[in-house]
């Protein structure tokens, strides 16, 4: 698979600004064989929207998924990306998304989790949490996705692994307070599942907000095959050998070796 990450700062509460130039990003990806194009967490907005998610977000069937799916259409390959998105049945909830469109077919969506509210983040005041897990199937691979936080939970990261993931694919706005965790968990969700993560962060600043970039490929045995500057706007592209997980399960084989009784024990100490 060729993963393109887009690490670029979106401009704040402007979506035609950010759509010219994420069509512009995928159709260049596309002429170089991308099969993925990835970008930011809410990067079709930028982060520090605050209040104004109530006007800015749009359902999955809006005017900003389709133009983004006709980008894709044109350059033939899959783009995911990060928005604010308005659920059509249950009036008022807004989600943290990623909305992933294909060349051909439907878009396709996860809603982040694990919404952080401390320090500098307000996520639970404004979206409402995720509940749904899936894999992507692609043309190019299977996909399961992560929204920043996300990546903080491990069971989250097993969960697909079981579920049938080739790829790990981490949508971000992290800021440079956060680096080092980042940089770290990325190889580490990849070594601890022996499987290939992609991992797409942003730059800018917003309202003193800055966030470091960084965006990496890692390869199913925990090496980095491509990696992003910190604070300056680059696109990166690489190939990744899907095929890996199978010789890095075979020396590491923590996948098979997983204990579901310990799951059933988060259940019952933590459930309801």
């Amino acid at each position: 698979m060729r993963v393109t990450m887009v690490q670029r700062a979106p401009v704040l509460g402007d979506k035609e600004a950010n759509l010219k130039a994420m069509e512009k990003d995928i159709l260049a990806a596309g002429r170089k064989g991308a099969d993925l194009v990835m970008f930011g967490e809410l990067y079709l907005t930028g982060y520090r929207i605050k209040d104004r998610v109530a006007r800015l977000a749009e359902a999955l069937d809006g005017p900003s998924v389709k133009r983004i799916a006709k980008a894709a259409r044109r350059a033939g390959c899959h783009v995911l990306f990060g928005m604010p998105e308005r659920d059509t049945r249950i009036r008022g909830a807004i989600y943290n998304s990623a909305v992933l469109v294909r060349p051909k077919g439907g878009p396709e969506v996860y809603r982040k989790w694990f919404l952080p509210n401390f320090g500098p983040f307000e996520e639970k005041i404004h979206y409402t949490p995720g509940k749904g897990v899936k894999v992507f199937d692609t043309d190019a691979g299977r996909i399961g996705v992560f929204i920043c936080y996300d990546i903080f939970f491990p069971e989250l990261a097993k969960a697909y692994a079981l579920m049938g993931a080739e790829l790990l694919a981490v949508l971000s706005a992290a800021p440079s307070s956060s680096r080092f965790f980042f940089e770290h968990l990325a190889q580490a969700r990849a070594i601890e599942n022996a499987i290939p993560l992609a991992y797409c962060n942003r730059v800018g600043v917003e309202e003193g907000l800055k966030f470091f970039g960084g965006s990496v490929l890692v390869g199913a045995r925990g090496g980095i095959i491509a990696k992003a500057k910190v604070y300056e706007e680059e696109v990166v592209s690489a190939d990744v050998d899907l095929g890996e997980a199978d010789f890095a399960r075979f020396h590491r084989p923590t996948v098979r070796d997983t204990r579901v009784e310990l799951f059933r024990l988060i259940e019952r100490e933590l459930g309801p």
